[in-house]
């Protein structure tokens, strides 16, 4: 009795022990901290931020994607204003697959075969379901036999068990069920297979934070992840009137794509593109460690050592501490805090208007109803809209109107040959006098209350232009087929023998522009620009881009308009003087254009080559002699060989060779005088061509 006693009494104490613990440790409380301000990137990234009120110790949970953790860990930023602290920021873990697995008994990794399996359970108790015979034993391990078939052998798995004191094989094609009679293995291959079905688990992962301090307070949390692309569609609205004044609408298409509703949410939209990366920090990352074989001693045996010289140690006066050691340094911990902008109060719809009123189909007023919900700043290099209270739920989209102004549009008519040959096209300058950027999207372009097209524009930063086009323009035509190419020398010198030739290249385009229109009309000519040629006519283009010229010409109305375009090009030559002929150089010594003292430059070296020439034919001609007559001999000779011996024609063909030796002796000594007379005007020309430069 005593001792229930006592029992009931020391049960009660420690109950008291543990209640007064629970009433020392501080209650953590689960704290709701909602999105209150999204910030949407053009390159893709998108900032969040959540803030909620927590009292005393207290976490609040977020629950994020797994390729979203990566984000998480590179970005996120806290701030407890209460003078509170962030304690800790917790989340599961992921441990490479292969790692997981190998840790386990039985190796999946590889994918294995049930008889590789089977060989990684050797030792193992198993039953064996074969045909109609079961075999209960211990697993010695697997193989791969032969087996005879029809046509030839195959290879085939068998299983070794050792049944009592028989080992018996059984061929892994006549097994219908192996049970594993060890339950830890059973559970080691069961955690395996469920490691490996968590690895394809691409839901939510919850990221759990805690924050610690005393009252009510409010806490920020921020972070950037993935995000599709806001985008902008536009409305150019053209006045049926040139007099009044055209306007643009911008919508911001917005995709909520995040498993959390925004609800009075400050939404930015920022045009810019600041740069982002993934880097791979929830994988845990494991380095490769060199393994140490442990060094035996067992059979070392005793040494001698030689006697060697006496060194100072470099380390000897080295102080304490100097060396390999590093000093640690306090590390200091900066608050995160980050910025907020006003909430921008949502625009007040207009009254609506009297139901009486008759809407006639076809005349709606476009811009009646829609007013901008944005404000605009220039924050540095990037430009911000900001939207106040937006609701939108998760997996949702919305259009957000965020330029509703008045801008500056010009109607003109756009020429290139490469678009369309005949026609130009409708389009329109637009200026962007809206002191907003302008991101790049379509354009849906009304003309007084009518479709007249659809357009592309580029990122229009506040006072630049841009071209738009929106439709073929059927009420003028263009002929471009008319041009022409001249050249002409304009200029040479002769430097160290070689002429240098500065020739000019013109080029004319004419463009026949006709006006069907009523009135007047305004034309944009792309004319394509080539490097290295100079614009003459006109003399300034409207503007230049980096293939093409844009001119801007006016075309009557009911009438025809002449536009031409003029390009030269200078072209450097370099021609080799002492290789010219004689005719070439002609050319070349009566170019007006080429200055006197070239020119007579060119003149005597035309002379000198024609020097060189004429000494040539000299020796061609004395050579096609010496030709012709040694063909002569060779029929002589011919003739001699058929003459009666001590005839006169026979004394008369010898006489006639003995004459043609003679003659030959004399041209051998002539064409040798003309060769040298060559060699001699050939060096005097190339003498005077070696130090020319004249110009």
């Amino acid at each position: 009795m005593k001792s229930i006693l006592r029992a009931a009494l020391l049960s009660l104490a420690v109950a008291g022990v543990g209640y007064s613990q629970a009433q020392e440790k501080p209650a953590v409380r689960q704290a709701d901290v909602p999105v209150k301000g999204v910030v949407l990137y053009s390159s893709g990234v998108g900032y969040f931020e959540h803030i909620g009120q927590v009292q005393g110790n207290a976490t609040t949970e977020l629950r994020f994607k797994t390729n979203q953790i990566n984000d998480i860990l590179k970005s996120l930023v806290l701030q407890d204003t209460g003078g509170g602290r962030v304690s800790t920021v917790v989340y599961p873990s992921q441990e490479p697959l292969a790692r997981t697995l190998r840790s386990f008994q039985v190796d999946i990794t590889s994918n294995p075969s049930v008889a590789e399996l089977l060989n990684q359970l050797r030792g193992a108790r198993v039953r064996i379901a074969a045909g109609t015979d079961t075999i209960a034993g211990t697993i010695l391990g697997a193989e791969k036999k032969p087996k005879a078939v029809e046509k030839g052998s195959i290879e085939i798995w068998q299983i070794n068990i050792l049944a009592g004191a028989v080992i018996r094989s059984v061929e892994m094609d006549q097994v219908t069920r192996i049970e594993l009679e060890d339950q830890q293995l059973q559970e080691e291959l069961n955690k395996a297979l469920l490691a490996l079905a968590q690895a394809r688990d691409q839901d939510k992962k919850p990221v759990t934070i805690e924050f610690l301090g005393r009252g009510e307070r409010f806490v920020r949390i921020g972070y950037v992840v993935e995000t599709p692309v806001w985008k902008t569609s536009y409305r150019l609205l053209l006045p049926a009137d040139p007099k009044d004044k055209a306007g643009l609408q911008g919508w911001a298409i917005v995709e909520n794509q995040t498993d959390n509703d925004w609800k009075d949410v400050q939404l930015s939209l920022v045009s810019g593109r600041p740069i982002s990366f993934i880097q791979e920090l929830y994988q845990p990352l494991y380095v490769p460690r060199p393994v140490v074989q442990p060094e035996l001693y067992a059979s070392l045996r005793p040494q001698t050592y030689d006697a060697g010289m006496q060194q100072m140690d470099a380390l000897a006066d080295r102080a304490p501490g100097e060396g390999g050691g590093m000093a640690g340094r306090p590390v200091r911990r900066a608050e995160a805090a980050s910025s907020r902008a006003p909430m921008a109060a949502a625009a007040t719809p207009a009254p609506a208007e009297s139901m009486a009123k008759q809407l006639s189909l076809g005349a709606i007023d476009a811009s009646a109803s829609v007013a901008s919900v944005a404000s605009a700043q220039k924050i540095g290099e990037l430009f911000q809209y900001t939207v106040g209270n937006v609701t939108l739920p998760r997996q949702r989209s919305a259009m957000i109107p965020i330029i509703t102004d008045p801008i500056e549009v010009e109607k003109l008519s756009i020429y290139n040959a490469s678009v369309l040959q005949k026609n130009p096209l409708n389009g329109a300058r637009v200026k962007n006098t809206t002191d907003k950027h302008l991101l790049q999207g379509p354009i849906t372009v009304l003309e007084g209350s009518s479709y007249a097209g659809d357009a592309r524009i580029d990122n229009l930063p506040p006072g630049q232009e841009r071209l738009v086009s929106y439709g073929i323009d059927l009420q003028m035509l263009v002929n471009s087929t008319k041009n022409k190419q001249e050249s002409s020398i304009q200029t040479g010198k002769i430097v160290k023998g070689v002429l240098h030739i500065s020739r000019k290249h013109v080029f004319t385009q004419e463009y026949l522009a006709e006006n069907k229109d009523g009135k007047d009309r305004v034309l944009i000519i792309e004319h394509p620009f080539r490097q290295g040629w100079k614009l003459i006519e006109p003399e300034k283009p409207m503007e230049t881009t980096e293939t093409l010229y844009r001119f801007r010409t006016g075309v009557p109305a009911g009438k025809q308009s002449v536009f031409a375009v003029r390009e030269q090009h200078v072209q450097e030559e370099k021609i080799a003087i002492l290789p010219m002929d004689v005719t070439a150089l002609e050319t070349y010594f009566k170019a007006a254009e080429i200055p006197q003292d070239v020119r007579d430059a060119l003149s005597r070296a035309a002379a000198m080559k024609q020097a060189v020439v004429d000494a040539q034919r000299q020796v061609d001609q004395t050579k096609a002699q010496i030709a012709q007559i040694g063909q002569e001999q060779a029929r002589i000779r011919e003739n001699v060989k058929v003459a009666p011996d001590r005839t006169e024609y026979r004394n008369r063909l010898l006489s006639k060779l003995n004459e043609q030796e003679s003659q030959i002796d004399g041209l051998y000594q002539q064409m040798q005088k003309a060769q040298e007379e060559v060699e001699t005007r050939r060096k005097a020309f190339e003498d005077y061509l070696g130090g020319l430069t004249v110009g």
